[in-house]
């Protein structure tokens, strides 16, 4: 009977012992995921605002936490309940589930293609905006049986449901209408306090726009905004997080302060844009000189970011509106994270460049050369085919490419980034000694752009310049050191000849161009493995402390 007994015993304790060793692993391999976020102060000058511009800048604030709520809805319909879960839990591991799954706004890991890490269940394709178990071809089918119905289903503003068995489309007003008439409130309430008149304006055209689904007014407003302290932004924009067509726009929000010293010296860029739009290497009859003349640049610091914005990786700066009409009327205004980017450049961007780049080229690694890039990164966005004309329709290239369209964009952007920076030497803008920074301090980004997942848009976007300029000779991997280098010589023609591909591709609407680009390059090629690999104890990005939230 006793060796029955301490039999028993002995296997208790191995099954507790395998037990305990099962939740170290799940604890390291979760411990690991959170720490390729590095958590980072993200401070402002709240000097810089008056007693009433404190009230406006904390109302939006809480108008931006309810931003929050409303993408993580967006995201996946589990969310909510899935946090909440995870919420009552007192298991340990929990709470560092539930600190990813806030990261990453779900259980799907941004920086690993999407992959659950909470579950098993895929993440659908188009997030939240439709039904999980509806196909591309079933709402591409139904548009062709229903045309009348092809600018509800299609706008960025709508949700896709079944109501009886029947696609429909139900606008944001109504699918998300308590958490909008909350944010309402606030905005309006903000209003008050701005003394600035063309800030009550925007905000109180926003709230509205809240209720009708209707924002074009407001965006004009926002492009309007003068003489300002307090820059914000909030509402549905970016289409990434539909990977279906890249129809339906995410809520977010930026609520920054101006940095009036560097804004000031940054303006002279805008006068620039017909010089950009003539410079660019493809046709005449391809060029937009009709998005408007208009093109603000400011340079901010950032308080609080919500939404889309802040899921995953951090955004750098950010060009607005994508309305093509309003960018038509009044150009669109690209606006400059400066402490993002100090942040990025020191916990990032050297540590990434040290490792990879071959260390002749490591002297051109500097902080002007990254914020100069994101500056024309976002200016070029403004910049080349928007609306156009494909097989006599009128359309707009973002409508032609569906799913395409974010990783062609963002490409482009990246290309015409370094093409229009080489314009400004030309033009005396920056010296010549400029130059080889810029190509540098790219090829060293696009490892950190590139980190983030070649799935998501701003990392495909890298990984088909990367290899096309690598597969060109732009690009030099020596795979005895391990580093890569830039071809001087050679990488201002073979940029040119990509930037081509890619501006015609747009001019065109071509969706079978986009696909084979994107099939041939967002690819993880011998040398992105191998230099990927060597960066893996480095974070991937920061995860910001704001310090509103203290």
């Amino acid at each position: 009977m006793k060796k029955i007994i301490l039999l028993l015993i002995g296997a208790a304790i191995l099954l507790l012992s395998c037990s305990q060793g099962s939740k170290d692993e799940e604890k390291k391999m979760i411990g690991k995921k959170i720490s390729q976020y590095v958590k980072t102060d993200i401070k402002y000058d709240e000097s810089l605002l008056d007693e009433r511009q404190k009230i406006v800048v904390n109302k939006l604030y809480e108008a931006g936490k309810i931003i929050d709520e409303i993408f993580l809805d967006q995201v996946y319909s589990q969310n909510y309940q899935i946090r909440e879960k995870l919420l009552k839990s007192e298991d340990p591991i929990d709470k560092l589930y539930l600190e990813y799954f806030n990261i990453n706004f779900g259980p799907f890991d941004r920086l690993d293609h999407d992959k659950p890490f909470i579950g098993n269940d895929p993440k659908p394709k188009g997030a939240n905006f439709y039904p999980e178990d509806m196909t591309k071809e079933e709402f591409e089918n139904f548009i062709s049986a229903n045309p009348e119905l092809a600018a509800q289903f299609t706008s960025e503003f709508t949700v896709i449901r079944r109501d009886n068995g029947k696609l429909t489309a139900i606008p944001y007003t109504e699918y998300y209408g308590d958490k909008l008439l909350k944010i309402i409130k606030l905005m309006r309430e903000a209003a008050d306090y701005a003394d600035n008149k063309s800030l009550k304006n925007y905000l109180l055209t926003r709230a509205e726009a809240f209720e009708t689904n209707d924002y074009f007014e407001s965006d004009v407003a926002w492009m309007d905004l003068k003489d300002h302290e307090i820059e914000v932004i909030i509402g549905p924009y970016e289409v990434y997080e539909d990977g279906l067509f890249n129809y339906k726009a995410s809520f977010e929000c930026f609520l920054t302060i101006v940095d009036p010293e560097s804004t000031e010296k940054l303006k002279q860029f805008a006068d620039y844009l017909d010089d950009i739009e003539k410079n660019l290497p493809i046709p005449e009859k391809h060029k937009n000189f009709s998005r408007g003349s208009e093109s603000p640049i400011m340079v901010v610091q950032q308080v609080f970011s919500a939404g889309d914005t802040k899921a995953g990786v951090q955004t750098l700066a950010f060009n607005l509106p994508n309305d093509e009409r309003v960018r038509k009327m009044k150009g669109s205004k690209k606006v400059m994270l400066k402490n993002i980017h100090e942040a990025k450049f020191a916990s990032l961007l050297k540590p990434i460049a040290e490792i990879v780049l071959d260390e002749s080229q490591l002297m051109y690694v500097t902080f002007d050369a990254f914020f100069n890039h994101t500056l024309m990164h976002e200016m070029s966005h403004g910049v080349g085919p928007g609306f156009i004309k494909v097989d006599g329709r009128e359309t707009e290239v973002k409508k032609e490419l569906k799913e395409t369209y974010s990783t062609i964009e963002e490409c482009k952007a990246d290309i015409l980034g370094m093409f229009n920076n080489r314009l400004m030497i030309e033009k005396g803008v920056y010296p010549e000694s400029f130059k080889n920074e810029m190509w540098v301090t790219f090829l060293a980004g696009a490892f950190r752009s590139m980190r983030f997942g070649i799935n998501e848009a701003h990392g495909g976007g890298n990984a088909i310049i990367y290899n096309y300029l690598l597969e060109n000779g732009a690009y030099e991997f020596d795979e005895a050191s391990g580093k890569v280098k830039v071809n001087f010589e050679k990488i201002y023609n073979v940029l040119k000849s990509l930037a081509n591909k890619v501006l015609i591709i747009q001019a065109e609407g071509s969706y079978e161009g986009a696909r084979q680009l994107i099939e041939k390059y967002v690819a993880v090629s011998p040398s992105i493995k191998a230099l990927t690999e060597k960066l893996s104890s480095l974070p991937v990005d920061i995860k910001p402390v704001f310090q509103i939230e203290n």
